[in-house]
């Protein structure tokens, strides 16, 4: 599975929210600036061609769907920053978001007691 582009992330979350969408769509979801239709149309074959999405044609126009969840990505890539970033260990991850008060006292205690009793 290949790292995504910011802009092929951002429409990745518009395909995973709507489930299925034609360019048009995906283009009417977009925030601020769009791009041009052919261009936004480009992106979403390249997303096709990186296996994480398909589509169903209807005459000459194609209906976009994901192939690959949410879940999968974001499990494949925050593993991967994990260990480009944080020298593979959750506990630095956590002692980041600490020290950047990202995280709260009352969050960490809630993490403990997931770990705790994780039955």
């Amino acid at each position: 599975m290949q790292k995504l582009t910011n802009k092929e992330e951002e429409i990745m979350k518009i395909l995973w929210r709507l489930e299925k969408a034609f360019v048009k769509e995906i283009r009417a979801e977009l925030e601020g600036q769009k791009p041009h239709y052919n261009t936004l149309s480009t992106i979403v074959r390249n997303l096709e061609d990186k296996n994480f999405v398909r589509h169903e044609a209807f005459g000459n126009t194609h209906r976009y769907y994901p192939v690959i969840t949410k879940e999968e990505y974001r499990k494949k890539y925050i593993n991967t920053s994990i260990v480009d970033y944080f020298g593979n260990s959750y506990k630095n991850v956590v002692s980041a978001f600490a020290k950047e008060e990202k995280i709260s006292v009352k969050e960490l205690k809630e993490i403990i007691n997931l770990i705790e009793n994780k039955d």
